[in-house]
């Protein structure tokens, strides 16, 4: 099935697949669903995209007007195929890719925080918990209105025992849950907050 970019400058560009089983490209619904739903806070943003297999999320808001994207992706054929779809859109002179294993690259601080963090790691490997609990321990990440956002699998969820980072929303669409956490100085042990 063909992605797009749904909306601002690139809208209506068709991106490019990943070729393989190894990458789950988020269908057109629930990515709009996703930037609906953070609506003015992408315009002008600091945007990560953890695990970017296509880069269609990290495309989207660059679309929308973020005004820096870095994508994050190991998988030399996904590398491939991001910067090819950063040149069909358009936007690759404000986003940056790079190669590395996500969990390593974490432990390293960035020279400011991001405002949107997207996770959508690879199904099954518990790999977004251990990102999500590496960001929660590293400040340095995230600032006071960073929103961070989890997309996986129904079945992956778990609750995590969390300090700095609250559950602030969850939506469920067909087999792809988004998961919204914000930094929340009261989110004391807030790790399953939704029954």
């Amino acid at each position: 099935m063909p992605i797009r970019v749904i909306a601002g400058t690139a809208r209506g560009r068709r991106l490019k697949m990943v070729p393989g089983e190894g990458s789950r490209p988020v269908m057109d619904r629930v990515k709009e669903a996703c930037f609906s739903k953070l609506g003015r806070r992408v315009a002008g943003s600091r945007f990560l995209d953890l695990y970017a297999g296509t880069g269609s999320v990290a495309i989207e808001a660059l679309s929308r007007g973020a005004a820096l994207a870095v994508l994050t992706e190991q998988d030399p054929r996904a590398l491939r195929v991001i910067r090819e779809n950063l040149q069909l859109a358009g936007v690759q002179d404000r986003a940056r890719v790079q190669r590395a294993d996500v969990l390593s690259w974490l432990r390293n601080a960035p020279a400011q925080p991001f405002d949107i963090i997207y996770i959508a790691p690879p199904q099954y490997l518990g790999l977004w918990s251990q990102t999500l609990q590496l960001i929660e321990e590293q400040p340095c990440w995230t600032h006071e209105d960073s929103i961070v956002v989890v997309q996986i699998d129904p079945s992956e969820r778990q609750g995590l025992e969390l300090d700095r980072l609250a559950p602030v929303d969850e939506r469920r669409y067909g087999n792809t849950l988004l998961w919204y956490f914000q930094v929340s100085d009261e989110a004391g042990k807030a790790g399953d907050r939704h029954p």
